[in-house]
């Protein structure tokens, strides 16, 4: 009888241990800023370790009013990409930016987007005097994305990503 407790004991121990793996549920990026590359497609947020990423097409950002109640639907798919990733130490957007990828911080997780759309509402920006346009603001909403590797997933209903503007 002792020796059945025994193995039952064990057995439930082996059952509860953690295996190690990161489980995540959600991000927070509501206080990083979005930042765009110069160089090529990339709209991000980056807070601390942590990069979120939208690799779609520059003409998805139209210098032109969306309007009401009418935005530009972008669906997720090969050519318009949201990824999720956590670094081994901070990172910069010049590391982001750069043609040839730093060799530090390295990739330590990566989640990709699997489905959904980018929302994007555009709206004008005026010069202090209010009739000079400058630019446009264009506000960015994921809705019913999810994220998945090999490990896990997640989903969001709605996440506000930001603002992104552009110049004229």
């Amino acid at each position: 009888m002792k020796k059945l407790f025994v193995l039952v004991a064990f057995i439930f121990l082996l059952q509860a241990c953690d295996d190690g793996h990161l489980t995540l549920e959600s991000f927070n990026f509501d206080s990083a800023s979005v930042q765009n590359c110069t160089t090529n497609n990339l709209v991000f947020k980056i807070k601390s370790n942590e990069l979120l990423l939208l690799n779609i097409p520059s003409n998805s950002f139209i210098n032109e009013e969306t309007p009401d109640g009418s935005p530009r639907i972008v669906p997720i798919s090969s050519s318009n990409k949201i990824i999720y990733r956590i670094y081994s130490d901070n990172l910069s957007a010049t590391g982001i930016c750069s043609i040839l990828p730093p060799a530090s911080p390295i990739v330590k997780k990566e989640w990709n987007a699997t489905g959904g759309t980018i929302e994007i509402i555009s709206d004008k920006l005026f010069a202090t005097d209010g009739i000079t346009v400058t630019g446009y603001t264009h506000n960015i909403r994921l809705l019913n994305v999810n994220f998945s590797n090999s490990n896990n997933s997640f989903s969001f209903t709605e996440y506000i990503f930001g603002n992104y503007r552009t110049n004229l």
